[in-house]
């Protein structure tokens, strides 16, 4: 009987055992034992996984491997074919070097589109109404404030422009106009009109200027970092509310903190920073700024949505040979 195909499991599996267990019964997997990238290697290099065909990762595994890069991949086996990362963004894979490597590498899109729009809306909103000001006051004692904050404003009629269309930016759309926004959007080229629902496409320079609310649902790779820095700030409406759900370096958060200060940005949302765990100082003194620590898939249901569909993909990946959700970048080897 043929020796079963291996399985490297980078990270651990929370929630969805059940799917789990079924590719337990398909493959070998094997874990490892390092603590760090540098034992992690050494451990690669001493044959410990190899054979491995396919490599399930989660975004917490890179405290052990590091970012998936071209030296991490040159100290893998060479019998990796399949990355399948746990996570709608993938920024800490480095999918040139995949490629040049022969691994494919897939995502969890969509599973993670309606919590991480559910928390851009609370964001959008609380930003929009200038609640973090009264919200740091009460729990100071001094009820809303004295003096109490500016009033905030209603999303009714005002124009949310979302700058990356995508699985996320479609749901806030959708979940936007039940607030009566009028919702505009920016991507490289624009969506068939059958996706669109009802949003309208413009320019960039037209969403930062004509936008009441922009919403930042765009990946990060080398052409999205610090799409929004200071010559874009300048491009902005006065008292412009911005939230971001996507990633922290989308954004230059030095260029956001003057921005804040001049008044330019009344007040913004963001649950992604450039530099996480660290988080700007000029943010967390500003009492305009709503605050939350990557949570925009902190659910029961989306951890668990997320596990299932990145564990399809190492299933079709060891029936198949192929992934279910591969990566935009690497269409043409799907």
């Amino acid at each position: 009987m043929p020796d079963k195909p291996i399985v490297l499991l980078l990270g651990k599996i929370e929630h969805a055992h059940d799917a789990w267990s079924a590719i337990s019964e398909l493959a070998r997997v094997i874990e490892p034992t390092a603590a760090d990238r540098d034992a992690f290697m050494a451990e690669s290099r001493s044959g410990a996984f190899d054979g491995a065909l396919v490599a399930y990762r989660t975004l917490e595994s890179v405290d052990v491997t590091g970012r998936i890069d071209a030296e991490l991949l040159d100290a893998l086996p060479r019998s990796l074919a399949f990355l399948c990362h746990n996570g709608a963004g993938y920024d800490q894979v480095d999918v040139a070097a995949c490629t040049a490597h022969g691994v494919r590498v897939s995502n969890t899109p969509t599973a993670v589109d309606d919590a991480t729009a559910d928390l851009t809306m609370w964001l959008l909103l609380g930003a929009l109404r200038n609640l973090p000001t009264s919200m740091a006051a009460l729990r100071a004692g001094t009820w809303r404030g004295n003096p109490p904050p500016a009033l905030g404003r209603d999303p009714q009629g005002k124009v949310l422009g979302i700058l990356g269309m995508g699985g996320i930016g479609r749901n806030v759309a959708r979940k936007a106009r039940a607030f009566g926004m009028t919702v505009r959007y920016h991507n490289r080229s624009p969506l068939d009109p059958g996706l669109e629902d009802g949003a309208e496409y413009v320019g960039f320079e037209t969403l930062l200027r004509e936008s009441d609310v922009l919403s930042l649902n765009l990946p990060l790779n080398a052409h999205t970092r610090h799409t929004i820095s200071v010559p874009q700030f300048a491009m902005m409406k006065p008292g412009i509310v911005i939230v971001n759900t996507a990633r922290g370096a989308v954004m230059d958060e030095a260029a956001l903190v003057d921005a804040l200060d001049s008044g330019r940005v009344a007040s913004v949302g963001l649950d992604v920073y450039e530099d996480e765990p660290e988080i700007h100082p000029g943010l967390l003194a500003n009492q305009s700024v709503l605050l939350v620590p990557h949570m925009g898939t902190w659910t029961k249901e989306t951890q668990t949505k997320m596990e299932e569909w990145a564990i399809s993909n190492v299933r079709m990946a060891l029936t198949d040979a192929k992934l279910r959700s591969i990566v935009p970048e690497q269409r043409d080897m799907a």
